[in-house]
């Protein structure tokens, strides 16, 4: 089935757009508790200009937190949004120029890089601007990155930090930051912050929420039961209550049905989860 006949069998069913989609589209963000309480310790850490870390378990939902936060950001910041930590310390410091300035640096040598960020920060500075370097997926960024972070993470002015840092990533950060060759890093982090999956009542809010936006007709129900057999096997986990409700709904679509059972719930488990 291509894409365009998938976008066919959602408007079948009276949806603008697919609901359950697995991208971070920050249209359909969900203020459960859980991802307020993060978004107040990121925001808290961009004001204290401290180091702070994220974490969660997979599929929790922290790009969207990452994307809603760019999508909507604290008065006088400029970030740099780090996607991919898998490269070199060098390759980083330029990513991060480009996110800062729209430019690419003419040297891209690590020595010319040293020189010129540390430039560029107190520029911004003096503009009244506080630079946030986001970094998703931080659990993958090794000994050295990390490393090179925390030094650039000390350049400061008399009062204030010139670089704040944010470090989001699955909990296998926590554990390498708590190794002894990490400790200076690990000292330096002011604001932590454990993301959870939604409780019975944010999954059954989440999904509603997600329908509402999406389902321009409001001709599609849920049956008796689906909610929890969603959250009882999703055990609120976002990514999961997508991928379980999406497969819901295309059953729905071939049996030519407006409502979700719980016989397509059971079969929509059969076919990812283990």
């Amino acid at each position: 089935m291509t894409t365009l006949d998938l976008s066919m069998c959602y408007q079948e069913l009276g949806f603008s757009e697919p609901p359950f989609r697995l991208t971070p589209d920050t249209d359909y963000f969900f203020p459960g508790s859980h991802h307020l309480e993060a978004l107040d310790h990121l925001r808290f850490g961009i004001a204290s200009g401290g180091l702070t870390m994220l974490t969660g378990e997979v599929g929790l939902g922290k790009t969207l937190l990452c994307r809603h936060l760019l999508r909507h950001p604290p008065t006088g910041v400029r970030f740099a949004y780090l996607m991919n930590p898998d490269q070199s310390y060098s390759d980083l410091l330029v990513s991060i120029y480009e996110d800062l300035t729209g430019t690419l640096p003419e040297d891209q040598s690590l020595g010319a890089l040293q020189r010129e960020l540390p430039k560029l920060l107190l520029r911004l500075a003096v503009e009244g601007e506080r630079v946030v370097v986001l970094v998703d997926e931080a659990h993958r960024l090794s000994g050295k990155v990390l490393e090179g972070l925390r030094l650039l993470s000390n350049l400061d002015t008399e009062k204030d930090k010139l670089m704040c840092l944010l470090l989001v990533g699955q909990p296998e950060l926590e554990q390498k930051l708590a190794t002894r060759a990490f400790r200076p890093l690990r000292q330096r982090i002011s604001v932590r912050y454990r993301l959870e999956s939604f409780t019975w009542q944010e999954t059954r809010a989440y999904i509603r929420h997600r329908l509402h936006i999406a389902d321009s007709g409001h001709r599609f129900h849920l049956g008796v039961g689906v909610l929890w057999l969603i959250y009882a096997w999703s055990r609120g986990v976002p990514r999961r209550i997508n991928q379980l409700c999406d497969r819901a709904l295309l059953a729905a679509y071939a049996q030519g049905r407006h409502t979700v059972t719980p016989m397509m719930i059971w079969r929509a488990t059969k076919e990812f989860l283990p």
